[in-house]
């Protein structure tokens, strides 16, 4: 079933088409000074770069590179592990994000003796770790998955711990009253209750999953886009960083959409603000 656009949602399409436009050709005209495309790179050539990569061989390769069309980055491979890194950080930082957030709201005494400690681990820069957990995993995937791991779990852990401590007490008090037991009460009263603030965290860990693969590739890797931004750094190869950097936005705002998309099918008796106004 095709989704129709609300009124006024065309207007405002048509302005954000129009807002990529002008950002391109103030990049395209900013690129014709030799100086600032040295830094700023060219887009032209970064869509080149981008073309070369997924389709080496094909329709106007020619006409993008006279001189020859450069040789394939291989960027299946160097794509498949960062996405693999991501998406294993994704699930078992969320899961174990969603674990430890209930078990401590729903325990007081184990939260209150946790807190400082988890105020601590929040609070140190996580970065730091990646030469730990490069010793400890080596230098393969494990130690950029467990990098991005520290990342996404704190925001999925306190969002899932407030979204527990935000249930009513009405609502808590009536389900004991009806005999819910503390099973019960988890199924239908605290994760329902959790779920808005599981998804809001969801969209910020999707991005933070990346960067905690990318710096790891940064750190120490043989494959990835981070250690393909990273050779191309070192080259001083602006353009190809820029098309590292565009592919990876691409494929994080898709991760984004397919956790949006189960986000409205799995809150579908949420009402929204409009009814929630006339109710």
């Amino acid at each position: 079933m095709v989704q129709m656009l609300k009124p006024g949602e065309h207007n405002l399409r048509a302005w954000q088409v129009g807002a990529l436009i002008v950002m391109l050709a103030a990049w395209q005209l900013a690129s014709r000074n030799p100086q600032l495309a040295f830094f700023l790179g060219d887009p032209v050539q970064v869509a080149g770069k981008m073309w070369s990569w997924f389709m080496p061989f094909g329709f106007g390769a020619s006409a993008l590179f006279p001189d020859g069309v450069p040789g394939n980055a291989d960027i299946y491979r160097h794509l498949y592990t960062t996405l693999i890194e991501t998406m294993l950080a994704f699930g078992i930082g969320t899961g174990m994000g969603l674990a430890c957030g209930l078990w401590l709201a729903l325990a007081p005494t184990a939260s209150a003796i946790l807190d400082p400690y988890i105020k601590a681990a929040n609070s140190m820069p996580r970065v730091i770790l990646a030469p730990i957990f490069a010793m400890w995993f080596g230098l393969g995937i494990w130690s950029k998955v467990a990098l991005a791991v520290t990342l996404v779990f704190f925001i999925v852990f306190f969002n899932v711990f407030q979204g527990v401590k935000e249930v009513s007490p009405v609502v808590l008090a009536n389900a004991r009253m009806l005999g819910a037991n503390q099973r019960q009460l988890l199924r239908t009263v605290y994760l329902p209750s959790a779920t808005s603030w599981v998804f809001s965290s969801l969209h910020t860990s999707v991005g933070l999953a990346f960067v905690g693969a990318v710096v790891g590739e940064y750190l120490g890797s043989a494959r990835g886009v981070g250690y393909l931004i990273l050779q191309a750094e070192g080259t001083f190869d602006v353009n190809t960083v820029f098309a590292g950097i565009v592919v990876l936005t691409v494929f994080a705002l898709v991760l984004d959409g397919i956790v949006g998309r189960v986000e409205r099918r799995l809150m579908k008796w949420q009402p929204s603000p409009g009814e929630t106004e006339k109710l």
